[in-house]
């Protein structure tokens, strides 16, 4: 009685132990027992093979019988024929044996046959049945790996609170420090580079103004210009006839 309950007690903790790990992976429980049923198909499989070489040697067994019995018959005729009823007479009697044996080695084939075509039948539910426990796990792991990734996304769009307070909001006020220092730098060097152009066009105007300058002094050495040509102010161009010609 003690023993009984101590055994009931300890069966008691392995299904325990037994649901505790069914319920951590479900899909990899549903896997291993797919795969242990494989694993006893296969063997059955196998057994199967083995028993249909049993049917085939029966089957070998009544086909042997089939020509024995007909090769005795012959004979029997072939004596009675001849008037040597004494030698018929043996062989009837073997061809009596023959077909008691025949008859057994048929009854034998048949029921291997009908044990056969009954397994072969359940062997092939099975493989038919396991084809759709293999989609029913695929089906499951997809389905629940959805779930909980649609629970992991649920849970955080409840938690995950952007603002200036949490973590994530200070982390983004120093990225947009660091964003607003770079665009300073950008800015000083373009402020820079403008005062250099500013610089570049004064000295390009300075050099526009020499070269003028020592054009006009070549032109005087030449003969072209005088220097009261180049001094006197130049006169404005009028279009039309002056105000004396209309008088």
């Amino acid at each position: 009685m003690i023993f009984k309950k101590f055994w009931s007690s300890i069966r008691a903790q392995l299904n325990k132990l037994a649901n505790v790990f069914w319920e951590a992976d479900p899909i990899a429980q549903m896997r291993y027992e797919y795969d242990k049923a494989v694993e006893e198909l296969k063997e059955g499989r196998t057994g199967l093979e083995q028993y249909r070489g049993l049917v085939e040697k029966v089957t070998r067994q009544v086909r042997q019988g089939e020509q024995h019995l007909a090769r005795l018959q012959a004979q029997a005729k072939a004596y009675l024929k001849a008037g040597d009823r004494e030698t018929a007479a043996k062989f009837a009697l073997e061809v009596q044996k023959a077909k008691a044996q025949l008859e057994q080695n048929e009854e034998q084939l048949a029921t291997h046959e009908k044990a056969y075509n009954n397994s072969l039948k359940k062997i092939k539910h099975a493989n038919k049945t396991l084809a759709e426990v293999r989609e029913k796990i695929e089906k499951y792991d997809a389905e629940l790996k959805m779930s909980e990734a649609e629970a992991e996304i649920a849970k955080l769009s409840e938690s995950f609170d952007v603002n200036v307070t949490t973590d994530f909001g200070e982390l983004e006020n120093v990225i947009q420090g660091k964003i607003d220092k770079n665009r300073g730098k950008v800015r000083v060097a373009a402020d820079l580079s403008e005062r250099g152009i500013a610089e570049i066009d004064a000295q390009e105007a300075m050099e526009k103004s020499l070269a003028e300058d020592a054009l006009r002094e070549m032109e005087i050495e030449m003969g072209l210009l005088t220097p009261a040509t180049v001094d006197a102010p130049e006169v404005e161009k009028q279009l039309g006839p002056t105000e004396e010609q209309t008088h």
